[in-house]
């Protein structure tokens, strides 16, 4: 009854669901380790947003960048901008998440001489990408700013390449061990991206980047629940797809003018003597 199952069309279905069961399950395990290390990102960003304010020299200093664990911790910095060695960040996102623009960083030169780079905000791009923008002034004289420490940005870390030739005082990522040439004084490891500025600044400024997101966790999970339900699917439907596959053929093979009738009907008629 099941001989057809030896076709070369039902042997190669049945290889396709054998491959089909093991990647799926794999699947759904790579999208459950994902819906995983977000809910652990949460959970890092969350106690680092929590975690006291300290100075920004506790977490980081002149050739050593923070740990890990310490981004997005809430730090202090007191100093004078170097408005002469600032510098955009070219293709990156208002808060909207949609408007692209620039980051304006600025080093921030402290008592002892050294300087630590700070991410002021997003500014617009006004279409021009080869001339320097128009931005707004940084505060002058002694300032104490507050923000979350950072690490240097990578190419490995963000996916961001490091496009070389740019326009003057125009970078891709800020990278404090890059600009550190540039700056002509030591300089600290990773950033401070600014949260506010004591005294508060006239005028106009940079817009101000928005908190983390520490709470979505993406659909991750339920796409690993669908990888799940479709390795279940296999199997079933090639039980189903056999069954009707099997009462096709015996309904053939039950039919009119088959087996002994149909026989009969080609058995040549005997002619009287």
């Amino acid at each position: 009854m099941y001989r057809f199952l030896l076709s070369r069309q039902w042997v190669i279905l049945t290889l396709l669901g054998l491959v089909l069961i093991p990647t799926m399950i794999k699947l759904g395990f790579w999208q459950l380790h994902r819906h995983e290390s977000r809910v652990a990102r949460n959970e890092e960003v969350a106690a680092s947003l929590a975690a006291p304010t300290v100075p920004v020299g506790r977490l980081t200093g002149v050739g050593r960048e923070p740990a890990d664990d310490e981004k997005f911790r809430t730090v202090t910095a007191r100093g004078t901008y170097d408005t002469a060695h600032e510098v955009v960040v070219r293709h990156r996102t208002a808060s909207d998440g949609d408007t692209i623009g620039y980051f304006v960083v600025t080093p921030l030169v402290r008592e002892d001489g050294s300087a630590i780079l700070v991410n002021r905000g997003w500014i617009e791009s006004k279409g021009d990408l080869t001339s320097f923008p128009d931005v707004p002034e940084a505060p002058k004289g002694e300032v104490t700013v507050t923000g979350r420490m950072m690490p240097d940005e990578t190419t490995e870390a963000s996916g961001i390449k490091d496009t070389k030739g740019l326009p003057d005082r125009q970078v891709m990522l800020i990278n404090s061990r890059k600009q550190a040439d540039e700056v002509g004084r030591p300089l600290a490891g990773g950033f401070i991206q600014l949260m506010e500025t004591s005294p508060k600044p006239a005028g106009k400024q940079p817009e101000v980047l928005p908190e983390p997101d520490h709470s979505g966790i993406g659909p991750h999970m339920a796409y690993a629940v669908q990888w799940w339900l479709f390795t279940g699917a296999v199997p079933v439907g090639w039980v189903i797809l056999v069954r009707r596959e099997a009462k096709d053929r015996r309904a053939q093979g039950s039919g009119p003018g088959s087996g002994a009738e149909e026989d009969a009907a080609r058995e040549p008629e005997k002619v009287a003597p």
